[in-house]
C-alpha cells in the first residue's frame, strides 16, 4: 500500500490516497497508469504527483491509443538514479516506451511532442531507446532551469522535495506534506547557515543546487520520513 501525496494544481491544495500496487494512480482514467508503473524501480513507501501530470498522461494515452510501457516515473532523491535537478524527483516526469520497436516509439514521441499536452518532450536525439516527457510548472529559480523557488506559504510537489531532502539531512521539517510552513523554514535556515549560504529561509537557486548534491543518491538515513 502506497501513500500518494497529489497537489492538486486547480485547488492548490495537498491531497493524500491510498492506493495497492495493482491499483490506478489517483486522477487515472481506464486504469492505464497503474500505481506500480509509476513507482518502478523506487522503494519508496511515500509517493507524489500532480493532478495536471496524471490529466496529462490520461489525455497522452488516449492521443497514443494503445499501452505505453513505463520504464521511470518517480523517484525520491536520497534513490537517486536521475540528474540533481530531475523533474523524476518531482514526480511529474515520464521514461517510457523502452519495450516499443523503433517506429512505434517514434510515433509515441511524436504524438507527445505534437500534442501540446507536456511542458517538455525531450529530443529523440538525446533519447534514442525511450521517450521523455514531463509536466513540470513554475520558474526555474536558475537561469540554467531546475525547480521554482520556494519560500513560506508555497505549497506543491516541489516543497515535498526540499522537505525530504531537508529530513534526510537531519534538518527536521516536522513532516513530509508539501507545506512550506514555520518548521520548513527554520530547517532551511539551519541548512544554510551550515553550508554558508545567505540564511533567508528562501530555498532558491544556491540552496537546490547545494541541497541536491547533497542528498541525491546518497540513500535514506534515520532521519528519512518513510
Amino acid at each position: 500500500m502506497a501513500k500518494i501525496l497529489v497537489f492538486n494544481n486547480d485547488t492548490d491544495r495537498m491531497e493524500t490516497y491510498y492506493r495497492g500496487e495493482s491499483e490506478p494512480m489517483p486522477y487515472n482514467t481506464n486504469g492505464t497508469l497503474r500505481v506500480r508503473e509509476f513507482r518502478g524501480s523506487s522503494k519508496s513507501n511515500i509517493l507524489w504527483t500532480t493532478k495536471r501530470t496524471m490529466q496529462s498522461w490520461n489525455s497522452q494515452r488516449y492521443i497514443f491509443g494503445g499501452p505505453i510501457p513505463v520504464g521511470f516515473a518517480f523517484k525520491r532523491p536520497y534513490e537517486g538514479g536521475h540528474g540533481n535537478q530531475s523533474q523524476h524527483y518531482a514526480g511529474v516526469a515520464f521514461d517510457v516506451g523502452q519495450t516499443l520497436s523503433t517506429s512505434k516509439r517514434t510515433q509515441l514521441w511524436n504524438s507527445a511532442n505534437n500534442s501540446g499536452i507536456w511542458y517538455y518532450v525531450e529530443p529523440i536525439s538525446l533519447t534514442p531507446t525511450w521517450v521523455h516527457f514531463d509536466k513540470r510548472f513554475g520558474k526555474p529559480a536558475c537561469s540554467s532551469g531546475g525547480y521554482p523557488t520556494l519560500r513560506r506559504g508555497s505549497l506543491s510537489n516541489y516543497v515535498l522535495i526540499a522537505q525530504d531532502d531537508l529530513n534526510t539531512l537531519g534538518y527536521r521539517t516536522n513532516g513530509l506534506d508539501g507545506i512550506f510552513g514555520s518548521a520548513t523554514q527554520n530547517a532551511v535556515v539551519s541548512y544554510q547557515r551550515s553550508k554558508g549560504l545567505t540564511a533567508d529561509g528562501i530555498v532558491g537557486c544556491n540552496t537546490w543546487r547545494a541541497l541536491q548534491e547533497d542528498v541525491v543518491g546518497t540513500g535514506a538515513t534515520s532521519t528519512t520520513i518513510n
